[in-house]
């Protein structure tokens, strides 16, 4: 297939590693950015050739952000051909997996079947937000969050069974029904596939807790996502998700995975660290270490930028799903094609 041309004037061939876009949509609750220059973003992104997919953040009230579905299902109708989902609904476990079925049906449906729902438990580990604010959001919607993790699994059965059958009945620890139907019905088949974002290797997590986060994603998910991990830590964790699959007789669902990283392009690499700190600090309200910046991170010169995305490709990262950890994320978007992408 021949080159892609965008309306800037950037080519890019239809080829080599996939790209994501991640939209900074908690950056409308702060000014970092407009709603429309946002959608603009995903439109550019689309236009280049080069991304694959636009993901978009979730919170409700921990981390208050223009809410996703409602994002995603403009963004629906502004783009054709880019997959689209979620990196990641942290609020998977407060959400009412029958009225999600009933919004996600229509999302893809809109997007005539693009959609990726990537679920998680929320909170935890150093961008989880403040924990009072979590304590304040599953108290508002009168959920324990010790209850998080099963209400995740619970609901995603419950969305495949909604998603799938003509007549649905269900009978679990929290949801119950019997014979209903959501419409439209979805317009992938069997069903719109889910993720799983987890971050098993950053939070010192017990040895047993680390286990069943992976069982879970090779017992339910049809692909992974991760982020702040090392390229060693990425290749144990994919192959340890690959194995939990195999066990669970998933090995042919389990196909894709996805590293979600921040990118900040300057000739100055102190001054793209500096950015890129700045960012993160203001995005998630607290103090990053350089390590942890580090972990989640590419910044400076194209060439340095490319050097540790490459470093990712090689420990078997199939989608690097790229946030512009700038204040100015359309010329990096620009720059990042122009320079980063024809390296790799």
């Amino acid at each position: 297939m021949g080159p892609l041309t965008s309306k800037k004037g950037l080519t890019m061939a239809k080829s080599g590693p996939l790209f994501g876009l991640v939209l900074p949509n908690q950056g409308v609750a702060f000014g970092a950015i407009t709603v429309a220059e946002m959608i603009e973003l995903a439109e550019a992104a689309e236009q280049t050739g080069a991304f694959e997919s636009v993901f978009v953040g979730d919170s409700l009230l921990a981390k208050p952000r223009m809410e996703s579905v409602t994002l995603l299902s403009a963004l629906a109708v502004r783009t054709t051909k880019v997959r689209l989902g979620t990196a990641c609904m942290a609020s998977f476990p407060l959400r009412n997996p029958i009225i999600l079925a009933a919004q996600w049906g229509a999302l893809d449906n809109l997007a005539d079947g693009r959609t990726i729902l990537t679920a998680c438990i929320g909170a935890g580990g150093p961008t989880g937000g403040a924990e009072g604010a979590f304590q304040r959001e599953f108290q508002a919607f009168g959920i324990a969050p010790r209850e998080r993790a099963a209400r995740m699994e619970e609901g995603i059965a419950v969305l495949r069974a909604l998603w799938t059958e003509e007549s649905a009945s269900f009978h679990g620890r929290f949801f119950n029904f019997d014979d209903i139907t959501v419409r439209p019905m979805p317009v992938q088949k069997p069903a719109p596939p889910i993720w799983i974002a987890n971050n098993p290797h950053v939070f010192g997590l017990r040895e047993d807790v680390i286990r069943r986060s992976v069982e879970r994603v090779g017992r339910l998910a049809d692909g992974w996502m991760t982020s702040r991990a090392w390229p060693g830590e990425f290749r144990q964790g994919w192959e340890a998700v690959r194995e939990a699959a195999q066990a669970h007789g998933r090995g042919d669902k389990m196909r894709e995975n996805c590293l979600y990283h921040n990118v900040n392009l300057n000739d100055d690499t102190e001054l793209a660290y500096a950015e890129t700190k700045r960012y993160l600090d203001k995005y998630y309200s607290i103090d990053f270490s350089r390590e942890a910046v580090d972990r989640w991170s590419a910044y400076g010169p194209p060439e340095r930028c490319a050097e540790n995305l490459k470093e990712y490709l090689d420990a078997g990262v199939q989608m690097l799903l790229i946030r512009f950890s700038s204040f100015k994320p359309r010329e990096q978007l620009e720059r990042f094609v122009e320079t980063v992408v024809p390296l790799l």
